[in-house]
């Protein structure tokens, strides 16, 4: 494969689309957000990563509900 070749294929598009179930999936999913900055004395490198869940709170009673089961 030529330079060229490779170029060309590097820079090409692959589109397509995503079932109605990937895109459910995908929204259950849970948002992670990540941050950097510098302290400000500037010694050190803070890195914040935040994971946002949100799930029905029937979900976490069904869970707490089975775990109280098993004790």
């Amino acid at each position: 494969m030529t330079q060229k070749q490779q170029t060309q294929q590097k820079e090409r598009i692959v589109e397509f689309e995503l079932s109605a179930m990937k895109v459910r999936q995908l929204n259950q999913q849970p948002i992670i957000e990540s941050t950097v900055s510098m302290s400000e004395d500037g010694k050190w490198l803070i890195h914040k990563t935040v994971i946002t869940d949100i799930k029905p709170i029937s979900y976490y009673e069904k869970v707490l509900g089975n775990n109280r089961k098993e004790e």
